[in-house]
């Protein structure tokens, strides 16, 4: 578990970032492929018990 609960945290971490740039350049269309991805990997997160916050 704790390899997948690593990689987890990765991945938001870049998605969070890469939706940072996106919504600074205006586009807003991979702003919200962004967003969605954000949102089921926070879901993803939470079915497996892993605590998300900072």
């Amino acid at each position: 578990m704790g390899e997948f609960m690593a990689e987890i945290k990765v991945r938001i971490n870049e998605t969070y970032r890469s939706l940072q740039t996106a919504q600074a350049a205006g586009d807003d269309h991979l702003a919200d492929t962004q967003a969605a991805e954000l949102e089921d990997l926070y879901r993803m997160a939470a079915r497996n018990g892993i605590d998300t916050r900072p």
